[in-house]
C-alpha cells in the first residue's frame, strides 16, 4: 500500500529525514536543502527531479522562516524585491545548465561533484570556526548593527543607479543584481536555497546589518524556492510525494530545533554539524564512485554515511536540549528550599 505515491519504507525515510533537516533548520537557521538534493541523488532520483523537489522543499521551509523574522522586523522587503530579477534569471540559467547536462548524460556526475566540493567547503568552515571559538571569545566586540569594512569599501563606490534601502543606506543596483543573479545560478543548479551564500553576500557585499541580512536572506530563499519550484514544476520533474513527506517531518523538527536554541549553546553543537557536512561530502563522493566503478556496495556506504551522520547530530541537539531542560528543572525545584 502506497501513500503519497511512496512505498511505506520510503515514506518513513523521507518523513524522518525531513524531521532531521527541520531540526537543523530550527537550530542553525540553515534550511538543510543542501542535504536533500544529494540524498535524492544517492537514492537514484534523476538530477532534475532531485533538484526540482529540493527547490519545492526550500520554498515550504522558507515561508515559515520568513514569517518568524518578519514578526521582529528583520526582513528588508525592498532589497529582496530588487534582487528578484537577478534571482529569476540566475535560476533559469542554472536550470538550463542542468537540463543541458542531463541531455548529454552528465547531470548526476557534475551536480554530485559540485556537492562534494560544496559540502566539504561548508563543513571545513563550520569545523574551523568551532575549533577557533574558544580563542576568539574575547574578541566578540562586533554588534549586529556593524557593517564589515569590505562592505563599506564597496558602498563607497557610487556606481549608478543607486537605490536607498529600508535602513536608509544606499547601494548600487549593480551590486544587488549581481548578488541576486549569482545566488540564483547556485539555487537553480544545485536545488538549494543558497542561504549559505546569499546571507554572507548581503552582509559583506551589500552592507546590510547582520540581523536584517539573515531575515532578508530567508526572504530571498522564499523567492528562490518559489521561482525554482514553479520553473521545475512546469517541466514536470517535481515529486510531490517526496516534497510532502519532507515538509511533514520538517514542520515537527523545526519546532524542536527552535525550542532547543533556548537551552543549548550553539557552540557546543557546531563542530558536530561541521563534521556531519564533511561526512556528507564523503558520502556523495562514494555515491559518485559507485556510478563510476559500478559498485553498488559504495551506494550503501554513501547512504549510511549521509543518514547516519544526520541522525547523530540530531541526537546530539536533542540530548543537549533534554539535559539542559533537566538541569533547569532540578535548579528550579531546589531553589525554593534554598530560600527558606
Amino acid at each position: 500500500m502506497e501513500l503519497l505515491g511512496l512505498p511505506p519504507e520510503l515514506l518513513v525515510l523521507f518523513v524522518s529525514f525531513g524531521f532531521m533537516v527541520g531540526v537543523f533548520f530550527g537550530f542553525f537557521g540553515m534550511g538543510g536543502s543542501f542535504l536533500v538534493t544529494p540524498a535524492l541523488l544517492i537514492l537514484g532520483y534523476p538530477a532534475p527531479v532531485a533538484i526540482g523537489s529540493s527547490m519545492a522543499f526550500v520554498f515550504g521551509t522558507a515561508v515559515i522562516a520568513t514569517l518568524k523574522h518578519h514578526d521582529v522586523g528583520q526582513v528588508d522587503y525592498k532589497l529582496g524585491a530588487l534582487m528578484f530579477v537577478g534571482i529569476v534569471l540566475g535560476i533559469e540559467a542554472g536550470k538550463m545548465l542542468v537540463f543541458g547536462l542531463e541531455a548529454i548524460g552528465q547531470a548526476e556526475l557534475v551536480v554530485g561533484t559540485a556537492y562534494v566540493l560544496l559540502l566539504g567547503a561548508i563543513g571545513i568552515v563550520f569545523t574551523r570556526n568551532a575549533l577557533k571559538q574558544d580563542a576568539s571569545e574575547d574578541d566578540d566586540q562586533q554588534t549586529d548593527d556593524d557593517i564589515p569594512e569590505i562592505a563599506k569599501k564597496i558602498k563607497s563606490y557610487n556606481i549608478p543607479p543607486m537605490v536607498t534601502l529600508t535602513d536608509g543606506s544606499k547601494a548600487s543596483m549593480w551590486t544587488i543584481s549581481g548578488v541576486g543573479g549569482g545566488v540564483g545560478v547556485v539555487s537553480g543548479f544545485l536545488g538549494v536555497g543558497g542561504g549559505f551564500i546569499r546571507m554572507p553576500a548581503i552582509y559583506y557585499l551589500i552592507g546590510v546589518p547582520l540581523a536584517a541580512a539573515v531575515g532578508t536572506s530567508l526572504f530571498g530563499a522564499l523567492m528562490s524556492g518559489a521561482v525554482g519550484a514553479f520553473s521545475y514544476g512546469l517541466s514536470g520533474v517535481i515529486d510531490i510525494g517526496v516534497v510532502t513527506a519532507l515538509l511533514v517531518g520538517s514542520a515537527l523538527g523545526a519546532r524542536i530545533g527552535s525550542a532547543s536554541t533556548a537551552y543549548v549553546d550553539e557552540d557546543d553543537v557546531t563542530i558536530y554539524f561541521g563534521i556531519m557536512l564533511l561526512l556528507a561530502s564523503v558520502a556523495v563522493a562514494f555515491g559518485e564512485f559507485a556510478n563510476w566503478f559500478e559498485m553498488p556496495i559504495l551506494d550503501t556506504v554513501s547512504f549510511v554515511l549521509l543518514i547516519g551522520s544526520s541522525i547523530f547530530v540530531t541526537a546530539v541537539i536533542i540530548y543537549y536540549g533534554a539535559l539542559a531542560v533537566r538541569e533547569r528543572k532540578v535548579t528550579t525545584d531546589v531553589t525554593p528550599h534554598g530560600d527558606d
